[in-house]
Parts: C-alpha cells; sequence; structure tokens
C-alpha cells in the first residue's frame, strides 16, 4: 500500500522550494512552448516535455 506524504511534516524551507516552483513552471512552459515553435530542436522538445510534465503534476498535486 502506498503511503501518502503529510504536507505539513516537511521543512518550512522545502514548502517555499515547492511554492515557487509551482508558480514559475506555468510561465517557464510557455516559454519553452514558443520557443520550440520558433526554433525546434531535440533538447527544446525534451525541456517542454519535462515542464508540461511538472506542470501537469503540480496540477493534480503528484508532487
Amino acid at each position: 500500500m502506498k503511503r501518502k506524504l503529510n504536507q505539513y511534516t516537511f521543512q518550512n524551507w522545502f514548502r517555499n522550494i515547492k511554492a515557487v516552483c509551482k508558480q514559475l513552471i506555468i510561465p517557464f512552459t510557455i516559454f519553452q512552448a514558443i520557443r520550440t515553435f520558433i526554433f525546434p530542436t531535440t533538447i527544446d522538445v525534451l525541456l517542454l516535455a519535462i515542464f508540461i510534465a511538472l506542470s501537469l503534476a503540480y496540477h493534480y498535486e503528484w508532487i
């Protein structure tokens, strides 16, 4: 059985880092999507996929 993590057991610095990342991931994803459409390279596509996966993880609270 998977054990669910309690968000209040984390230290304050970890919660702050998580909150900052949650706020910045959408602008980074949008910027990377525009960059990928203009100059598509393999690294840009992989980075965009990572950003989209992180955005979904934060939205569905998997992280």
